[in-house]
């Protein structure tokens, strides 16, 4: 369910959020300003990354990695459901992805074929669970496969949107409970152990029989007295987007000035479009672990990337150190 925090009335821009996305390696914080492109013809402004929005302490690292990746063991690939955040992730990580053929048959049977040796090597599969989202498990299960008979060391299922998290539990009877099937599939597939990013509940990490490392990108879960100040709502998803449109819908009636969305997952099914551009927010800002599609554009919408997060996550998960003080 989603939650709001009420803000003084002043105004708000993404690049503080973004903030959040960035891991800390002391206990001083360590901030990104993003630069965001303005919005044009109601495509969504998304944050430009480069060297000149990392903190020094990161572009060194990133160079340290660029320089020493040809003697790495370590190796990136990316499925077809979110290649532009793979190549984000692989581009802070100084990596190149790996060379991976993936196509569809005829009847739509899914090849992959790694173009590649992965003899040895920690291998890092970035594929989302999106919609489509059964293709897109297939194609994971399918990477996983042919790494596992390529006599990989280690697979790790990077996993930035969980599609089944929300078949979490039985909530009557004779139904199903998705997300531990899907853990046992990409278990039995050979994965050694899975990242991924706001799942819908904490219990699905227990689902699976092998490690998992959940990253969070939320940092706001507060409610308080809204009337005549900036409301900032936060969920880990938003669907069809009509529990946090009557969110938004309640706090203006209680006399919030403004209202702003965040959310993790933006699965965006109709008709979430039409309640999000419907004037309730001032902006909806959401991260790229779905790719945005075109068709879901609209002018309130701001993408940012996940990308150094889920690198730096990588690499701590590689060099055997502890995920969760990023987060401290």
């Amino acid at each position: 369910m989603a939650s709001s925090l009420a803000l003084p009335s002043t105004s708000i821009k993404s690049s503080s959020l973004c903030q959040s996305f960035v891991p800390k390696r002391t206990h001083q914080p360590s901030f990104v300003s993003c630069e965001r492109s303005e919005p044009v013809y109601g495509k969504p402004r998304v944050p430009i990354i480069n060297d000149g929005t990392l903190p020094k302490f990161l572009q060194a690292k990133r160079l340290e990695n660029a320089v020493s990746r040809n003697n790495s063991r370590l190796k990136i690939f990316t499925g077809t459901a979110n290649p532009s955040l793979s190549q984000e992730i692989a581009w802070y990580m100084g990596f190149d992805l790996g060379k991976v053929n993936i196509k569809r048959f005829a009847d739509g049977e899914i090849y992959v074929q790694l173009q590649e040796s992965v003899r040895g090597c920690d291998v890092y599969l970035i594929q989302s669970t999106c919609p489509p989202a059964n293709e897109n498990l297939m194609e994971l299960l399918v990477m996983i496969d042919a790494c596992r008979r390529a006599s990989a060391k280690t697979i790790t299922a990077v996993i930035p949107y969980f599609g089944y998290a929300r078949a979490d539990r039985k909530t009557q009877g004779r139904e199903s409970i998705g997300a531990k099937l899907v853990a046992n599939l990409i278990t039995e597939a050979g994965a050694d152990r899975v990242l991924a990013c706001d799942l819908h509940s904490g219990q699905s990490m227990g689902y699976f029989d092998i490690p998992v490392d959940h990253v969070y990108c939320q940092v706001m879960n507060l409610i308080g007295d809204v009337k005549g100040k900036v409301a900032v709502m936060v969920d880990d998803m938003i669907d069809t987007a009509g529990t946090i449109a009557k969110g938004a819908a309640l706090l203006h009636q209680e006399g919030a000035r403004e209202v702003y969305a965040c959310c993790t997952h933006a699965v965006l099914s109709p008709p979430a479009i039409e309640r999000l551009s419907s004037g309730l927010f001032q902006e909806v800002i959401v991260t790229n672990t779905i790719p945005a599609m075109e068709k879901n554009y609209f002018p309130q919408l701001t993408v940012l990337s996940v990308a150094n997060l889920l690198g730096e996550t990588i690499w701590r998960v590689h060099d055997d150190c502890s995920v969760s003080s990023i987060f401290q």
